[in-house]
């Protein structure tokens, strides 16, 4: 029996895959403001800060999360990638405080390449997780494509008074992480020499349901989620929108089994490499060094959320200070 290496058809793996976001913010710039379009409901999320999903209110109590993401194969298994798909577009309803409703497929496939059996294990696996957050998959759109592409268009509803935005942190609360961060790093090993990483996949695969659930029950007004712009580019991101710098404790952020030694090995992705260079210019990172930095800046797949606030049973790695000197991001 041959076997396929999915990784091995993709430039690029999950959301290290992605445009570099100092490229996409000058894309998007031009997009931003202009005349709000006379149709029902009020745009209360858009392009302005970059924030995970677009939030629309549509009643008084009521606001519709809207949210697309797929990407290259992060891991050769049909199956795994399909899940770890869903569960990163997911994500992005949970880190705006919302519940998914329902989501369709985007996929694309070199059907003449690959065997359409295994595009169905790659649906299979993001339908699975669908239905294990309690949303619905109603069809999709594929296309034949020279790479294997794949994830989800989701849908979702919030309270718009109940909100979390990347624009609400205020100095002096406490940051938290909720998922260990590495699997950047564990997966271009996987890619380059075909090892498995199961607690990556583990970590990747597991939603951020509860952590949002959470983070909502402790009044939680601010959150993002990590993934391919990494811990830094994230919470750049998220001071920046802010107003505010936010300073990380190193040692507090948790890790998966064998990511520092995939650094050590060299395992790291371009996109990694290109979040470090997007953010450098508004780091103080003291005295810490490049490998650590690298670390902060791995491009995660499907990462947990990354909550202006304390959340029971969660890692606090830092917290948010008034804004200093066109600094976003202190690392101590």
């Amino acid at each position: 029996m041959v076997t396929i290496r999915l990784t091995q058809y993709a430039h690029g793996g999950g959301c290290a895959c992605k445009i570099p976001p100092g490229e996409l913010e000058s894309v998007v710039a031009g997009l931003i403001g202009g005349e709000a379009p006379q149709g029902p409901g009020e745009l209360l999320v858009g392009l302005d800060d970059g924030d995970d999903a677009a939030v629309v209110r549509i009643a008084a109590g009521t606001a519709v999360v809207a949210t697309a993401d797929f990407f290259t194969p992060v891991v050769d298994d049909a199956y795994d990638w399909g899940r770890i798909a869903a569960a990163n577009a997911l994500s992005d309803v949970y880190a705006m405080g919302g519940t998914p409703v329902v989501a369709v497929n985007l996929l694309g496939w070199p059907r003449d390449v690959l065997p359409m059996e295994l595009a169905g294990e790659v649906l299979r696996g993001g339908l699975d997780v669908a239905r294990a957050a309690g949303c619905h998959v109603a069809g999709g759109h594929s296309v034949d494509d020279p790479e294997p592409k794949y994830g989800m268009a989701v849908t979702g509803v919030a309270d718009p008074a109940r909100l979390m935005r990347n624009d609400a942190g205020k100095p002096g609360v406490p940051l938290t992480l909720t998922k260990p961060l590495g699997v950047g790093v564990l997966n271009s090993r996987h890619k380059q020499t075909g090892e498995a990483f199961p607690q990556a996949v583990a970590a990747m695969t597991e939603l951020n349901r509860a952590a949002s659930e959470a983070a909502l029950a402790a009044g939680v007004v601010c959150a993002t989620d990590v993934t391919g712009f990494g811990l830094l580019g994230h919470l750049h991101k998220l001071a920046r929108a802010s107003g505010v710098t936010a300073r990380v404790d190193a040692a507090a952020v948790p890790y998966l089994d064998g990511a520092r030694q995939a650094l050590a090995d060299g395992f790291v992705s371009g996109g990694t490499r290109r979040n470090l260079d997007w953010v450098r210019p508004h780091l103080d990172g003291g005295a810490t060094g490049e490998d650590e930095l690298l670390l902060l800046a791995d491009a995660q797949t499907s990462g947990g959320l990354l909550v202006a606030g304390e959340v029971p049973g969660f890692p606090v790695i830092g917290e948010l200070l008034p804004a200093y000197e066109g600094i976003t991001v202190q690392v101590r």
